[in-house]
């Protein structure tokens, strides 16, 4: 993950998990009819918004990134394969080239006699 969506999906979280604490607050002093339950109630409303446009913000953070970088992907498992045997037949005509020159040097030295 590229660091601006990054940084923008760790702010996300951060902003989500005080807006569940912020909620829990609220639904408990509700409960218990505490003064502070209305203030709690409105600040939770306003921190849900900006929870929402944190999530957004990830979301339009991450296209712009694409936008302008490139899409990074990972090769899928029908790429690989389809590597894996194209490495496989390079392989195997390195080989035989190999092979070919071995008998052709084989057959120069027979051809030559020794005395």
């Amino acid at each position: 993950m590229p660091d601006p969506v990054r940084t923008a999906a760790v702010r996300a979280v951060l902003i989500l998990s005080l807006t569940i604490i912020q909620a829990m607050v609220a639904f408990l002093s509700t409960l218990t009819g505490s003064w502070l339950a209305f203030p709690m109630v409105l600040s939770s409303v306003a921190s849900t918004v900006a929870a929402t446009w944190s999530v957004l913000d990830v979301w339009i953070t991450r296209q712009v990134w694409n936008q302008r970088n490139g899409v990074v992907s990972m090769p899928s498992s029908s790429a690989r394969r389809l590597r894996r045997e194209r490495r496989r037949a390079r392989r195997a005509a390195r080989t035989g080239q190999r092979e070919g020159a071995r008998i052709g040097r084989r057959s120069a030295d027979r051809g030559l006699s020794r005395a």
